[in-house]
């Protein structure tokens, strides 16, 4: 229900963005186009938001030698009485992964070539584990929203510097704009993704497989291999880095705007607690 909330409240401030906007540029005909382009991005965010982040990553289908995630996939799904997600591929050496859809039964989990390199078979398995958490708790819909929607935000801009066809003043405007356009997108990511949903979520990875600190060796690798090899951000990707298990892109700048997740200590803190929990241990062992 909570979830639901966010949807219509994303949906409801996107609306009302591109119609002021539209006022702006055309009065009361631009607001109408406003409106309509809402809705048609609305609309399309909802049906298709995890068909664009799977393109804008150029997933693929798993290869006969990848097919350990796949079977791991499977077993947790089965475990967490899931209906079994679709696996895609992304060809990236930084390792990293994420779930996306708009409901369980249309759930999409994705992994980067890179995770399936470095993490042995428990920590990859921990890792599933986190993303079929979110699958659970339906974070994955607001979470694709988030990144269509504030993706759409920023768009505006670049096609502002676009259609300034290089002069300098159209440029200038152009920067401006993007300026007070990202944090907006930005805003729209941080009001509909809170830090919450991650500690929930590596939570439900360590109750599932019941080996919380798997998980916290498989993020302990992941932030050292993105802190030696992150990817490039740039203003349309950075809108996507909130799906990942931990942030891709490298600190500062739009990445940190765009930043949701809480930091390595706080998360192996808590698995650790997690972990003396499910062993009877008491607090602080």
């Amino acid at each position: 229900m909570r979830n639901l909330f966010k949807t219509f409240l994303l949906l409801l401030i996107m609306t009302a963005i591109f119609m002021l906007l539209g006022e702006w540029l055309g009065g009361s005909r631009g607001m109408m186009l406003g409106f309509i382009f809402a809705a048609v991005i609305n609309l399309g965010s909802y049906w298709f938001s995890d068909k664009i982040v799977l393109a804008m990553y150029r997933a693929r289908d798993p290869q006969p030698d990848e097919r350990r995630v796949v079977v791991l996939v499977e077993n947790l799904a089965t475990q967490a009485n899931l209906p079994m997600p679709r696996v895609k591929v992304i060809e990236l050496d930084t390792p990293n992964a994420f779930a996306t859809g708009r409901n369980p039964e249309h759930a999409v989990v994705a992994v980067t070539t890179g995770i399936l390199g470095i993490l042995n078979d428990r920590e990859l398995t921990a890792v599933l584990a986190h993303e079929l958490s979110h699958v659970r708790n339906r974070d994955i819909l607001i979470g694709a929203l988030a990144a269509t929607l504030a993706g759409a935000i920023t768009m505006i801009a670049r096609m502002a510097l676009w259609f300034g066809g290089g002069r300098d003043r159209d440029n200038a405007v152009a920067g401006i704009a993007l300026l007070i356009l990202a944090p907006i997108a930005a805003f729209l990511i941080q009001m509909a993704i809170s830090r919450s949903r991650e500690f929930a979520a590596d939570r439900g990875a360590g109750v599932l497989t019941n080996r919380p600190m798997d998980l916290v060796a498989a993020l302990e690798k992941l932030h050292l291999s993105v802190a030696r090899q992150p990817l490039a951000a740039t203003p349309t990707s950075n809108v996507t880095a909130h799906l990942f298990i931990v942030n891709p892109f490298k600190a500062g700048g739009l990445a940190t705007l765009f930043s949701t997740h809480p930091n390595l200590e706080q998360r192996a803190e808590r698995l650790r607690a997690l972990d003396a929990e499910l062993k009877g241990l008491p607090k602080g062992i």
